[in-house]
């Protein structure tokens, strides 16, 4: 008997290789090719016989002008904060993919979508290749889901998953995961690149042909990274990050692609014993609980996809020896070391000997640049060991000038700062409201234009 020919495929970017090599020859990639059975050239049943099928429905070549362009239909899956990330809900015909780390909730948030779903008389179908039916109904059990109609099939065959999909039409089906999934075309193991790459797209072909939504779970890398190859997320629809600390009971759902909504919108979840909870006050979270004022915390409000929330930047500057220490969570590092150069050039607040220790609470990460006043701010209040005055926030960008740029959307900011009781905000020139507008009664509005003025008005409340 002819002995079986393999070939090494590299997992980073699917290249293949006659030989082992220390380096993929396509990618650069190290430490990264992988043995597997070669591909039969030899003509099978049914093999490759929708390769070529594209994943959009045929059309007729029409101009823009001719196109109806109303707005997708969307079916809301009962949790607020999931609909927000997704744009208002699920598509008809459109394929989500979701990752995250292990045990961080995503089967336990798709589970109680489902089940929602299901309870306002959608058609649902959950494919579990990961669990039995049996661990599913314990979940749900302890999720207190009692007399659950959500439909459960455990099976890796990709063949039997669309058979299942065509016979029963669901309204929306998980996939739990794609990595497990499998196709009798293909003589490389499940999870491997191939297998991947092309049971997303038989799933994704299903979605458009037949309208039904697939939800796929997607393994992460150690990075935090999806598992697989890049064009899984070009492939889909929408791609959602499951993020969390496992110290913290609250979870962000974050769209890093959305073709039916706005990117990088979050959702905020608590974990709780009944399952995962959405919250409809983030700002709550990220915002520390002080009786009075406290040197070292300023309060800011960052975007994050069109929601604005209220974060607390909180400073501690100390002591420090020859080699003063700068270190940052949530915030940009190199981005601290620049800022306190501008605090120093153009303020006259010297940090050079002193330990400079920023935090943004909760654990949330900003990565705009409009945190950079409040930063600032902060830190000049724990060098003086002065609070900032009760119901204080500030926001805008600063440049190496000195001076106080604009920030996206500061209507909106200052319209979610007025809403939760804070009563005096500094901003940029270009933030600030017209006189005559009464939408911010009772938030005392300072508007400047330089760092200086900044801290001169800060002086002037305290």
């Amino acid at each position: 008997m002819a002995k079986d020919k393999t070939t090494f495929t590299c997992t980073e970017c699917g290249g293949q290789s006659p030989k082992w090599l220390g380096k993929c020859p396509h990618c650069n990639a190290w430490n990264t090719l992988i043995e597997g059975a070669a591909e039969s050239s030899a003509p099978t049943k049914n093999r490759y016989s929708q390769q070529y099928v594209g994943l959009a429905k045929a059309s007729e070549v029409t101009t823009l002008a001719d196109i109806d362009a109303s707005d997708m239909q969307r079916t809301p899956t009962g949790h607020e904060e999931l609909d927000r990330v997704l744009g208002g809900g699920i598509v008809e015909g459109g394929v989500v993919l979701i990752g995250g780390d292990p045990g961080i909730g995503k089967s336990t948030l798709l589970l109680q979508a489902l089940d929602s779903l299901q309870r306002a008389g959608q058609s649902t179908l959950y494919v579990t290749g990961e669990e039995s039916g049996a661990q599913i109904a314990l979940r749900s059990r302890r999720l207190g889901l009692e007399g659950s109609q959500v439909k459960v099939l455990a099976e890796i065959q990709l063949e039997k998953i669309l058979a299942t999909l065509e016979a029963t039409q669901p309204t929306i089906a998980v996939i739990d995961s794609i990595q497990t999934v499998y196709s009798d075309q293909l003589t490389s193991a499940p999870g491997s690149v191939a297998q991947v790459r092309e049971c997303a797209a038989h799933l994704t072909r299903m979605a458009k042909s037949s309208g039904v939504c697939i939800v796929l779970v997607g393994h992460v890398t150690k990075e935090g990274a999806l598992a697989g190859p890049r064009v899984l997320e070009h492939m889909v629809d929408t791609v959602l990050y499951f993020e969390g600390d496992t110290h913290s009971s609250f979870r962000l759902v974050r769209a890093i692609k959305n073709r039916f909504g706005a990117v990088n919108e979050i959702g905020v979840f608590a974990m709780t014993e009944k399952g995962l909870k959405g919250v409809s006050n983030p700002s709550a979270i990220f915002l520390s609980q002080h009786t009075e004022p406290v040197p070292g915390s300023c309060v800011m409000v960052t975007l994050e996809g069109t929601r604005p929330m209220l974060v607390e930047i909180q400073a501690l500057v100390d002591s420090g020896g020859p080699s003063p220490r700068r270190l940052s969570v949530g915030l940009d590092k190199d981005r601290l070391a620049m800022l306190l150069a501008v605090l120093h050039r153009h303020a006259g607040v010297a940090c050079m000997d002193q330990d400079v220790f920023v935090n943004a609470v909760g654990g949330v990460r900003i990565s705009e640049p409009a945190a950079d006043l409040a930063v600032m701010l902060a830190i000049t209040s724990s060098l003086r060991g002065r609070p900032l005055p009760k119901g204080f926030l500030a926001f805008g960008e600063v440049g190496l000038a000195g001076e106080v740029r604009p920030a996206p959307r500061g209507q909106e900011r200052l319209k979610e700062a007025a809403k939760l009781g804070f009563s005096i905000a500094i901003v940029p020139k270009a933030n600030a409201p017209k006189k005559n507008d009464k939408t911010f009664e009772g938030l005392t509005i300072h508007a400047v234009e330089r760092i200086e003025q900044a801290l001169e008005v800060v002086r002037s409340l305290q």
